[in-house]
């Protein structure tokens, strides 16, 4: 029930990460996969790595011309989209007595304003019957220190997919969004640690989740194959945390 032969699937920052995961799970599972990304020589290497003719086109999400060019490209190429995945999103831990408008208004531009109007100019080419996956995160209903702006453009997606899912109800459309917990993946190596502080740092974050280990961006890649596919047909409007308990306590 994961097949996705015949489909065609777009994930906005799918050249790292879980977006990047989850677009080579689409792609071994038959779709014909885009991806976007803002730096072309990210993007290219991603291509490489999830193989099956994906294709790549580079762009800023906090554009809404870049969506509109992208709709239209797709249109022209497959004549619609059938899995279209919002997952570009930026990361700043700040406290909030030191973040600053720059800060708040680039987190806000990427990962809610970028998801609203993409959705808005991608959605009159979706097919009937398609599927939508937003990435969130559990910040969205967790206290995690210096995340109280990313914590807020991630619980706007929790609404915008239930007005979504109603809204798109006589089209068959599902909307539902993906909310991992800790997973290790390169934005760890952006922040600036140390190796010494990134052990520590990983070693104090698997305390606090049940199962004991960050998520590997593999597994939100099945998830979000799960969310994209017949296997969660009736499945609409639903936050599914990918976290290893941690949302629990």
């Amino acid at each position: 029930m994961d097949d996705l032969s015949g489909k065609v699937a777009l994930v906005t920052g799918g050249s790292s990460g879980i977006g990047l995961a989850a677009a080579k799970r689409f792609a071994d599972e038959g779709a014909q996969v885009v991806i976007t990304g803002r730096r072309k020589a990210v993007v290219d290497e991603a291509l490489a790595h999830i193989g099956n003719g994906a294709i790549g086109m580079v762009g800023d999400v906090a554009q809404i011309a870049h969506h509109e060019e992208v709709a239209h490209e797709l249109t022209q190429a497959f004549g619609g989209l059938d899995v279209y995945m919002a997952n570009a999103g930026v990361n700043t831990i700040t406290h909030s007595s030191q973040v600053s408008e720059q800060e708040f208004d680039e987190q806000f531009a990427i990962n809610t304003r970028g998801v609203f109007f993409g959705m808005q100019r991608i959605a009159p080419i979706l097919r009937d019957g398609a599927s939508v996956v937003l990435t969130g995160s559990i910040a969205s209903d967790r206290y995690m220190d210096g995340h109280a702006v990313y914590a807020g453009t991630k619980a706007a997606l929790l609404a915008f997919a239930r007005s979504w899912a109603i809204e798109l109800k006589g089209r068959r459309i599902r909307v539902n969004v993906l909310s991992p917990g800790p997973v290790d993946t390169p934005i760890l190596d952006k922040i600036g640690l140390s190796p010494e502080s990134r052990a520590l740092l990983e070693k104090n974050v698997a305390e606090a989740i049940p199962l004991g280990r960050l998520g590997e961006s593999g597994e939100l890649g099945d998830a979000a194959l799960f969310l994209a596919s017949d296997a969660s047909s009736f499945i609409t409007g639903i936050n599914l945390r990918v976290d290893g308990g941690m949302s629990l306590l």
